[in-house]
């Protein structure tokens, strides 16, 4: 079964995982309404537009922009829905976009660096044991990752007996270079996500990016 972005991110935040705020919208009106009780509930003064399709790579489709007031709102919605969008994922003919998700911006400007991640939980088929895979190279293909930068990528392997241990979240963060409140947000991050697999009885997770928010904060962004 595929879901959504706006569905897996439902899933996520089930099971305690830190999302990007966001709603579905079928027009152009839904949206502005939408924008507006994003910015009443973040006080987000820009909004990301993304489509919903089944594919990955829809940015590189012109599936994902950003809002800088209502009227851009209103412009970028009307453009996306009934647009049929082709992305590295799909084939020429691409898939046409019913709905668009209308997200908050969590790259606004604070007192640390913003920082993406790369986390995804999967079954390594070579040892039958759950693994999370991670990377401080968010926001980039993973396997362009593996090509440019091996040394980058993490494997952290799951004993089915025990589960996800404390320490290999604790590790995890470590790893990521986190240090403080992003440290500790990004251990329980990885606790629920790895709870979330598990409790959804799913096949892949792939969070592209994990975003460190300038104020700290670790959102399931994509």
């Amino acid at each position: 079964m595929n879901l959504h972005e706006f569905q897996g991110k439902e899933l996520l935040a089930s099971y305690g995982v830190s999302v990007q705020k966001g709603y579905v919208a079928t027009s152009s009106s839904e949206s502005i309404k939408l924008a507006k009780k994003i910015n009443y509930e973040t006080s987000s003064k820009y909004w990301v537009i993304k489509a919903q399709i089944h594919a990955g790579g829809r940015g590189k489709g012109g599936g994902v922009k950003l809002a800088k007031n209502l009227s851009e709102v209103e412009m970028i919605s009307n453009e996306m829905l009934g647009m049929r969008l082709v992305t590295p994922q799909t084939s020429k003919d691409g898939k046409i976009v019913n709905q668009i998700l209308i997200s908050e911006d969590v790259y606004y400007t604070g007192p640390n660096d913003i920082k993406e991640f790369y986390i995804s939980v999967l079954l390594d088929r070579r040892t039958n044991k759950n693994m999370i895979m991670y990377s401080e190279e968010g926001g980039m293909d993973i396997e362009e990752v593996a090509e440019k930068f091996p040394n980058k990528i993490f494997y952290e392997s799951i004993e089915p007996k025990t589960g996800l241990l404390p320490f290999q979240c604790r590790k995890i963060a470590f790893n990521l270079n986190l240090k403080g409140a992003a440290y500790k947000e990004m251990v329980l991050f990885v606790k629920n996500l790895y709870n979330a697999y598990i409790g959804s009885d799913s096949t892949l997770f792939e969070i592209n990016p994990v975003l460190k928010t300038s104020d700290n904060k670790i959102l399931a962004v994509d």
